[in-house]
């Protein structure tokens, strides 16, 4: 049983997200409560042999060792594993919530659902788009929502009629050879396996049919209906009443019957759409982590002083919030008491923690990392700024126009084509034709719609974008879509983040300098002698260079912690101070010997620390984010392909300018938010730029949605990789020019693959029409077309396999 295999709900809070572990435990006895409905199982008194576990729901006794107390009910455990699993979380298995097979689609009050291909379709309850018919979603995704239940029914329809589909075609294609059965008896035998499989497995591409010619809207399921009914209907009638048809299609006893090829085509289509949702499904994964970065808890100071954990949706503006070490903060807000280094990349793109004393302003979702800290709520809900993060996601989302929408106008002209080519056949055959002319109508006509069955205009482009997706994963390039690979071929600028892109996104030591007297390697061990007393990522980055080089450090005593501007120490019986010029002019330690060299540290966007011993200044240490060893090369081959390259970040601009300078960048922006690049995205688009955005933070993730192409770094952030088009695994740059080369080539593939498909159409659809017989004498029987059907879509799978030899430039 899955609950016993482990701690799997605390591997992702164990990954980086240790303090919310750790606080989770303490909303056992918190706001819990909130749920009214404790498990069915404790709710009154049961016998032992019906006490569950409600974690796995396993049966347990009232003698388990393993069991905890919940709003005065007791609870009852298998193991230890689900014991913790509950103590951590008892509000997520207090009441259950029903299987995704057994809820029923109902609409959240307030939910808007749009169409992916057509944003602007828009209604509050689910439903079909009217103009592709494909399955609406909500805008706004929810956190905790459980698996699309017209995925479920699709896969219950499809693995339920498979072993159909797989009997009826062996059929088909091998007993007339063995003779298993009468010619004429098999026909009734597929006639009873098939009906299943058309009208309970393809009820809803019937549906979905009707309703497109309902809505005068002839799309992708006015043919999949029409074809594969016209299929079935034939072949019913050919079973049903074989004597109405000529001779002439009499073969083996029986005139031909095409269930086989009803029987696939839905199958094929189920499958289809199950991956599809699939696909569809990861569409809203960058809005879901984005709604997980919120902590679901905070712990709120009362009037008298006491203090409680209540879920996040109780707190007000205006609360006293304890941040504890390791927490993250709740809401935005500011400090009242205490300080703290903030973690905050995961919204602003900052490398390094920043101090945050007493006034301080507080990000919600930000990672309190060493001190404690009080603070008092100023927005809470839709106000904070991660909640209007995931505004500006969903609506950059929903404002890219999808790529599929000319290819649905397309098969909307085509479908109208083919059915009047299909009418038109049916009344000239019935009208003008030999005896029996209405039969030679009705079998002309069903030939058309068969040898027009969308199969190879359907796989043309889904089979590139498969075995191109393929490829760029062996190339360390994930492709999201099929739009990215279709537009990253005509991006001409570029936008670039900086921290975790252009740089390696975490704090490293870069240099020491020492004052006159004194050694660069002195100056490293006695700061890295100090640090081990503090919890800051400069320090640790501080003493992991020290220990690289082999020095030996001592063990500080009386440390002291100056309120985010410095520590300060004793080392070896010296007195130590290490810190900003704030805590040098505190101490009365002049830095001028040294200035010059710490400006021009600055000036290549590293951190300077200062070094006191004895009250003299002894040396410098500079602390940056350094630049990629690959994004030099990178930049260059960029370039030589003609892209624009723009850098926008959200450190300082002295800092952005310093690297921009030394990578040759430009054009430079430094200090933006996540709204500014988002409007500078807007901008050059406006511009009638064709945009692609790199990044790998949550503050790039509006952007990455925005832009025609969002490339997202693998060594960077979930949100920004699911908010982004195309994820560079390695986090190289360099691989884009390989993505480019891999679009081009895919692009070329699709289009001679709809090339083929439209050909063969062309060929086979006068064809079946009949229009040779009055100079040849042939007609297209419905197994030809069949069999041309076949072969259209074997060279269309078989022409995009050529992409996995394809070459791709390696820049």
């Amino acid at each position: 049983m899955k609950s016993h295999t482990g701690h799997e709900g605390h591997s992702r809070v164990g990954s980086g997200h240790t303090a919310a572990h750790g606080r989770a435990q303490g909303h056992v006895h918190g706001e819990a409560h909130a749920h009214p409905h404790a498990h069915q199982e404790s709710d009154a008194p049961r016998s032992r042999s019906q006490l569950k576990d409600p974690v796995c729901g396993m049966t347990v006794t009232e003698q388990s060792q393993h069991r905890a107390e919940h709003e005065g009910h007791p609870y009852y455990f298998c193991s230890a594993k689900c014991l913790a699993k509950f103590t951590t979380e008892p509000a997520r298995y207090v009441q259950p919530p029903p299987s995704a097979a057994a809820r029923p689609v109902e609409a959240t009050p307030g939910t808007i659902y749009t169409c992916p291909m057509h944003p602007e379709v828009r209604q509050d309850h689910p439903g079909n788009c009217p103009k592709c018919g494909m399955t609406l979603e909500p805008v706004l995704p929810e956190l905790d929502e459980a698996e699309n239940p017209e995925l479920v029914d699709f896969k219950r329809r499809f693995w339920w009629t498979l072993p159909l589909t797989l009997v009826v075609t062996v059929m088909a294609m091998f007993g007339h050879r063995f003779g298993w059965f009468d010619m004429a008896r098999q026909s009734w035998i597929e006639l009873v396996l098939t009906l299943p499989i058309v009208l309970w497995a393809g009820a809803p591409f019937f549906v979905r049919g009707a309703q497109s010619i309902a809505n005068r809207s002839p799309n992708m399921w006015t043919l999949i209906g029409l074809g594969t009914g016209a299929a079935f209907v034939y072949s019913v009638l050919a079973t049903v009443a074989p004597q109405v048809f000529p001779s002439s299609f009499v073969s083996m006893g029986r005139v031909a019957v095409y269930f086989e090829a009803a029987a696939v085509i839905i199958s094929l289509t189920l499958l289809g759409q199950i991956l599809e949702l699939k696909a569809r499904s990861q569409t809203s994964a960058a809005i879901k982590s984005l709604l997980g970065l919120a902590p679901k808890f905070a712990r709120r100071i009362a009037a008298d002083g006491s203090e409680s954990d209540v879920l996040l949706s109780h707190v007000h503006v205006g609360d006293l919030l304890r941040v504890r070490p390791g927490e993250k903060v709740p809401v935005d807000g500011v400090v009242v008491e205490g300080s703290s280094a903030i973690d905050e990349s995961m919204l602003t793109g900052e490398p390094l923690p920043v101090t945050k004393r007493a006034g301080d302003k507080l990000i919600g979702a930000t990672m309190n990392t060493s001190g404690a800290l009080v603070m008092r709520s100023e927005h809470v809900g839709s106000a904070t700024v991660l909640a209007q993060i995931v505004q500006m996601v969903a609506m950059a989302q929903r404002s890219r126009a999808p790529m599929q929408r000319m290819a649905d106008q397309v098969a909307g002209r085509f479908v109208v084509g083919v059915v009047g080519i299909a009418l038109l056949t049916l009344f000239a055959w019935g009208i003008f034709g030999p005896e029996p002319s209405w039969v030679y109508g009705l079998i002309n006509a069903v030939a058309v719609l068969i040898i027009a069955c969308p199969c190879a205009l359907g796989l043309a482009t889904p089979m590139s974008i498969m075995v191109a997706t393929g490829r760029g994963a062996t190339s360390g390039v994930l492709f999201r879509d099929a739009a990215a690979i279709e537009n990253l071929r005509k991006i001409d600028t570029l936008i670039v983040d900086k921290t975790g892109t252009l740089t390696e996104g975490r704090p490293s030591f870069e240099r020491a300098v020492a004052a006159p007297g004194t050694t660069e390697d002195e100056v490293l061990r006695l700061a890295a002698s100090l640090d081990q007393g503090s919890e800051h990522p400069l320090a640790a980055a501080i003493v992991a260079a020290a220990r690289e080089r082999g020095l030996a450090l001592v063990e500080p005593e009386q440390f002291d912690s100056e309120s985010g501007i410095g520590v300060r120490a004793t080392v070896g019986g010296r007195a130590l101070a290490l810190g900003n010029t704030a805590l040098m002019a505190q101490l009365g330690i002049a830095v001028a010997p040294l200035a010059p060299q710490a400006e021009a540290l600055r000036a290549q966007g590293a951190s300077v620390m200062h070094l006191a011993v004895d009250g003299q200044l002894a040396g410098l240490l500079a602390v940056s984010d350094p630049v990629k060893a690959t994004t030099p090369a990178a930049l260059s081959s960029l370039r030589a392909a003609g892209l624009r390259v723009v850098m926008a970040t959200g450190d300082g601009l002295t800092t952005a300018r310093a690297v921009g300078q030394r990578l040759g960048i430009d054009e430079v922006h430094g200090e933006v938010k996540p709204a500014d690049k988002l409007a500078l995205v807007a901008r050059l688009q406006a511009e009638g730029r064709r945009v692609a955005m790199a990044g790998d933070g949550i503050n790039d993730a509006p952007a990455l949605a925005r832009a025609d192409v969002g490339i997202a770094m693998g060594t960077g952030t979930d949100v920004a990789m699911n908010s982004a088009q195309l994820t560079l695994v390695k986090g190289d740059l360099r691989g884009i020019a390989t993505a480019r080369a891999l679009s081009v080539a895919t692009v070329v593939n699709m289009t001679q693959n709809l090339g083929f498909a439209f050909v063969y159409n062309a060929l086979g659809v006068p064809l079946a029409a009949g229009v040779l017989f009055p100079f040849t004498g042939w007609l297209l029987s419905p197994m030809i077309a069949a069999l041309a059907m076949s072969l259209s879509s074997a060279s269309v799978i078989t022409n995009a396999l050529r992409l996995r030899k394809a070459r791709l430039l390696q820049q």
